[in-house]
C-alpha cells in the first residue's frame, strides 16, 4: 500500500485542497491506472464469457511456431 503525507490546505475553516509530495502522486496515479486496467480486464472477460477459445499450443501449431 501507498504510505501517503498529505498536507490538507483550509479556506474559511473548510478543508478544501490537500497537497501530496511528488512521488506520492505519480504512485497513486499508477495504482488509479492499474485498477483501471483490471476493471477493463474483467469487463471484458465478462463479456466473452462462454465464447469458444484457442489454446495457446493451438496458434502456435496454426502459425508454424
Amino acid at each position: 500500500m501507498i504510505s501517503l503525507h498529505p498536507e490538507i490546505l483550509a479556506k474559511n475553516g473548510k478543508k478544501e485542497f490537500v497537497v501530496l509530495p511528488y512521488e506520492e502522486f505519480i504512485a497513486l496515479q499508477e495504482l488509479l491506472a492499474d485498477l483501471e486496467d483490471l476493471r477493463d480486464l474483467r469487463a471484458a472477460k465478462q463479456e466473452s464469457a462462454g465464447e469458444p477459445s484457442v489454446s495457446l499450443e493451438e496458434v502456435k501449431t496454426e502459425l508454424g511456431i
